[in-house]
């Protein structure tokens, strides 16, 4: 058990039965009577967002999640599929697990995958994932006097705000926490 006042951001808890992961945290104290913390959650069995709040001095149940390494193979439609380095066991996931992140899957890409009790729950995506343009407008540098972008999309069908030398066929890293370009490899 932990107190409400060591959640933080990534910590996963377990709470009236519910897997949670805090997205964010807030500590509001006011005059009088008792701190209250509100956290912003995701369900990681539903994917279902929602805000959860606590006065100081409860406790939730604290979770230890198992981190293995897989490599994404393919999505089926309903389950993306990924295969254990190690043993070459598969491993089908729902897509409510990965929610807008699953633009980020690329083939053969290795991640981590959290896993409670055997069930996959949550993931740690990479820092940097490299993806290929697919789609770019056609830009015209005129007179800016800062940085002008231009939206592309990638094989994934992630939208990137990009410089306007990138084209189509070209290949751009892009930070996965942020969703932001980083340059053309």
């Amino acid at each position: 058990m932990i107190d409400v006042n060591q959640l933080r951001r990534g910590v996963t808890f377990l709470h009236n039965n519910n897997l949670y992961k805090v997205l964010e945290y807030s500590h509001h104290k006011p005059g009088r009577g008792k701190a209250t913390i509100r956290v912003n959650v995701r369900d990681l069995r539903t994917g279902a967002n929602l805000q959860l709040t606590f006065t100081s001095g409860d406790r939730v149940e604290d979770v230890r999640l198992d981190k293995r390494t897989y490599q994404y193979l393919y999505d089926d439609g309903q389950f993306y599929v990924f295969m254990d380095t190690d043993t070459y066991e598969q491993k089908s996931i729902p897509h409510a697990v990965f929610g807008d992140d699953a633009a980020y899957l690329i083939d053969n890409m290795e991640m981590e995958l959290l896993s409670y009790e055997g069930e996959v729950i949550d993931y740690i995506l990479p820092k940097t994932v490299e993806f290929d343009v697919v789609e770019a407008e056609n830009a015209v540098a005129g007179d800016t006097a800062t940085g002008a972008t231009k939206e592309v999309i990638t094989q994934t069908g992630l939208k990137v705000r990009t410089p306007l030398f990138v084209q189509a066929g070209d290949r751009i890293k892009v930070n996965t926490e942020t969703g932001e370009y980083i340059t053309r490899v």
